[in-house]
């Protein structure tokens, strides 16, 4: 891929994408949603329609909009818009609670608050208590004559979207995404998965989190293929989408794959051609049986909101059988280094940071944060431990905050869920560690069984003894029925940790 040549030709903002193709392929199809099918010149003209609402509830360019809702046509649209009068979008999913959408309301200090009441039960009852109005089917929240517009320019990095990462109940974290980060990895996205107009790709994963929105939504319809949304993850709806919508791409988070096996039970007649994973580690035993299910290869790959998200993954001609995340994407370069940020030897693992048009402008109103993230030379910390194989691949071992010192050893969380979600009665897991009595750390294990195959301790504990060294064996494993999770699927370790912290006592032996 000629990298300077892409870049070259990326447009100022990312609803020219839609516009490009409702010029060329005006009655194509963009988007599907409940069966309702939207050329991408329909979405183009609803697109104008929003960006002229907008302007007539006193959004300016440099305002921030706040669009509180589930995946679906308006939000959609409401983005594109947003970038058509230069103002940032703020997609925020319905289901975080009203204590949350308030401190992103007021960190973002957003001009508007948007609700997509049409799809979302919740986004109505957000909308209800904050005693918006309605504008059609959009509920508007009161104007913040207090707002202050930033700067815009007319380049393409020019701040598109304020993403907020999971977990913004205490201390918000917001993520400022240029038009030009977000077009460069729709445009390698799309490469990547090799996508044409006649693909179409299903669109469960929220919009309102990095994957959805650059990944799917915005590398799909840059191809000029369509994505078929769905509010919220079903693994029945999701089955049915496969075999009725005719889906040719399926792009997840691996605990929905894992949802979905479990349902399906058997092989699967499809018209996939391409499956990822993505969000958090794919365990090797899952990626087997999806591939046995589908009969086609299960991509992994490895990104984060800082990044817009891609920073490495499988290639299509290239499909892997180990636990790596894939080649590093071209334009992206990487270093692997130590402490005191000195490279690492080769296929050592270190800490990995990331340069490349896909790294974020930083973190909005927090310059300390971003100072604390960025390091010299536009390379951005990633906060995860990795190692680089001969070939290039990357495989990450852990985050480094996660690292569990135990009796001098250092033990990744990773490598012990990798593991336990090799046994047959565990759906998934997650691994912690919590401070000990003498300055140690105990390494506990939360385990989310599954309901036909729950294991019990013992058998947990006879199952890790023979497959880890003794000090990276679980001192507490704790067996749960789901382990707490955001609306992307992914774990939230956070509160694990604080549960871990409040076990009683202690069991097992630390020593190595």
């Amino acid at each position: 891929m000629d990298t300077a040549a892409l870049l070259a030709a990326l447009p100022a903002r990312i609803d020219a994408i839609v516009r490009a193709r409702a010029a060329a392929s005006p009655a194509a199809v963009a988007l599907s949603e409940a069966g309702h099918a939207v050329s991408y010149a329909a979405l183009a003209q609803q697109i104008d329609a929003r960006a002229e609402l907008l302007r007539a509830l006193g959004v300016r360019g440099g305002d921030r909009v706040m669009v509180v809702g589930e995946n679906c046509v308006d939000q959609v649209a409401l983005i594109f818009a947003c970038a058509t009068i230069d103002a940032w979008s703020v997609a925020v999913n319905a289901r975080l609670s009203g204590a949350e959408i308030n401190n992103l309301r007021a960190h973002s200090g957003a001009r508007r608050v948007l609700y997509l009441a049409a799809v979302s039960p919740e986004a109505r009852a957000h909308a209800v208590r904050a005693g918006a109005s309605a504008h059609g089917e959009l509920l508007v929240g009161a104007l913040n004559a207090d707002c202050t517009p930033e700067p815009v320019n007319t380049g393409n990095d020019q701040v598109a979207a304020l993403i907020y990462t999971t977990g913004t109940t205490g201390h918000p974290k917001g993520v400022m995404l240029t038009h030009r980060n977000l077009l460069f990895i729709a445009a390698v996205s799309s490469t990547l998965r090799g996508l044409t107009p006649a693909d179409r790709a299903y669109g469960v994963l929220p919009i309102s989190h990095v994957y959805g929105l650059a990944s799917v939504m915005l590398g799909t319809l840059y191809a000029g293929a369509c994505v078929c949304l769905a509010p919220r993850f079903s693994a029945t709806a999701m089955l049915r989408a496969i075999v009725h919508e005719r889906l040719t791409i399926l792009q997840g988070v691996p605990a929905m794959y894992a949802r979905l096996l479990e349902l399906a039970g058997g092989p699967v007649t499809s018209r996939l051609r391409f499956l990822y994973a993505g969000g958090s580690p794919l365990d090797p035993l899952l990626k087997q049986q999806v591939e046995k299910v589908f009969g086609i290869a299960l991509h992994n790959g490895y990104g984060m909101t800082e990044s817009s998200p891609t920073i490495s993954q499988t290639r299509l001609d290239a499909p892997r059988n180990d636990t790596s995340v894939g080649q590093v994407i071209d334009g992206v370069a990487v270093r692997i280094v130590d402490a005191g940020g000195a490279d690492v030897a080769p296929g050592e693992a270190g800490e990995l940071w990331v340069r490349g048009p896909n790294v974020m402008a930083g973190y909005y109103r927090e310059a300390a944060m971003t100072a604390a993230t960025m390091r010299d030379g536009d390379w951005l910390n990633t906060g995860d431990m990795a190692r680089q194989g001969p070939d290039g691949a990357l495989f990450i071992v852990g985050r480094t905050k996660e690292l569990i010192i135990r009796s001098g050893f250092n033990v990744y969380p990773l490598e012990v869920e990798t593991v336990l979600n090799a046994h047959p009665g565990v759906a998934q897991s997650a691994v912690v560690g919590r401070p000990a009595a003498d300055g140690n750390e105990e390494v506990v294990a939360f385990i989310e069984a599954d309901p036909a195959r729950r294991p019990d301790e013992a058998q947990l504990r006879a199952f890790l003894a023979t497959r880890l060294s003794p000090y990276k064996c679980p001192s507490r494993i704790v067996i749960m029925d789901t382990l707490p999770a955001a609306a992307t699927g992914k774990i939230l370790k956070g509160r694990l940790k604080t549960m871990a912290a409040e076990l009683p006592g202690s069991s097992g032996d630390a020593r190595p």
